[in-house]
């Protein structure tokens, strides 16, 4: 098995029909799971230039979940599932 990380991105207010999506969409991943990650907040993007706040929208990073699958088409296929915001990018995760 490959781990692969799932990131999810655009944030609208949860309302109790989206936190019951999510929570349905973990419980099918099942022992695929390795990492549930976390929601995240408001952030800040940090460059040579300088930093600057990043709002919390449809185009903000909003969190991640890290899961095994045999590769990038089974990764995929479970990323499909997922009750997606704006989108999600799913990356394998490789050793070093």
């Amino acid at each position: 098995m490959k781990r692969f990380v799932f990131l999810t991105y655009g944030f609208v207010p949860p309302t109790p029909e989206i936190m019951e999506a999510w929570n349905s969409w973990f419980a099918s991943i099942g022992d695929k799971m390795v990492d549930s990650g976390g929601p995240s907040g408001g952030g800040r993007e940090i460059t040579r230039t300088g930093v600057k706040d990043l709002a919390l929208d449809l185009e903000a990073f909003t969190g991640y979940v890290v899961i095994n699958a045999a590769d990038l088409d089974e990764a995929t296929t479970i990323a499909e599932t997922c009750p997606i915001i704006t989108a999600i990018r799913v990356y394998e995760v490789r050793s070093m």
